[in-house]
């Protein structure tokens, strides 16, 4: 595996696992597997670092327990990064490969006004995303929603005035400040693809739910 070994990798998800137990049911380690498998499949289309690809990949979200607990006012990309810096650096890893998967995670969310400059940084961007898009997506969004204790559906309610986890933090309002945003934001031209399949499906999803939830038969 290159700078790292079989052994090594299995101390480093054990690393990782215990920042994850601690996190809600839309970014546990199922979250990272597919975000690691997709990053794989797209670092292998756009000919990114593998080694990089996928460490980045594994701790991208162990800042979001933290993140949660403060309410939004720790940004978990940043603080994640930070985590992550200290691990490796404890394993005795290059620091010129350390700095690479640090920037990854440090510019892979969504709401944050550092953007992704690397290839590996915008694979992981992009992985990240994908698994924010499709049936997977609409999923986790509901698992977060319910996390926070949200309606199950505000059409009528203006969302842009609502507040993050509170009572308006629906799936439906993740989607539309959010989600539906994220193809026209994707950064390779695999990922893109792979956007605009997922994007279709969550349009015609909510579609139906609008009409489901208004007694329509």
């Amino acid at each position: 595996m290159g700078v790292i070994s079989p052994e090594l990798w299995e101390k480093l998800e054990e690393e990782a696992r215990r920042y994850y137990e601690a996190d809600d049911g839309s970014h546990r380690l199922d979250h990272v597997k597919r975000v690691m498998a997709l990053a794989e499949h797209l670092a292998r289309s756009e000919g990114a670092d593998l080694d990089v690809v996928r460490v980045a990949a594994l701790f991208h979200d162990i800042g979001r327990a933290e993140e949660k607990r403060t309410r939004g006012k720790v940004c978990h990309a940043r603080y994640g990064a930070e985590l992550t810096r200290r691990i490796l650096e404890k394993y005795g890893l290059p620091q010129e490969f350390i700095e690479r998967v640090t920037e990854a995670i440090a510019t892979h969310r969504f709401r944050s006004d550092r953007r992704p400059q690397t290839i590996e940084a915008k694979v992981l961007f992009d992985a990240d995303k994908l698994d924010a898009l499709g049936a997977v997506g609409i999923g986790r969004a509901f698992l977060f929603a319910g996390a926070v204790g949200a309606r199950l559906h505000n059409p009528e309610v203006e969302l842009e005035k609502t507040e993050p986890y509170s009572l308006e933090d629906t799936a439906w309002r993740e989607f539309k400040l959010k989600l539906s945003k994220i193809r026209d934001q994707m950064l390779t031209s695999e990922g893109r693809r792979l956007a605009e399949g997922r994007h279709r499906f969550m349009e015609e999803f909510f579609e139906r739910l609008h009409r489901e939830v208004a007694g329509e038969i």
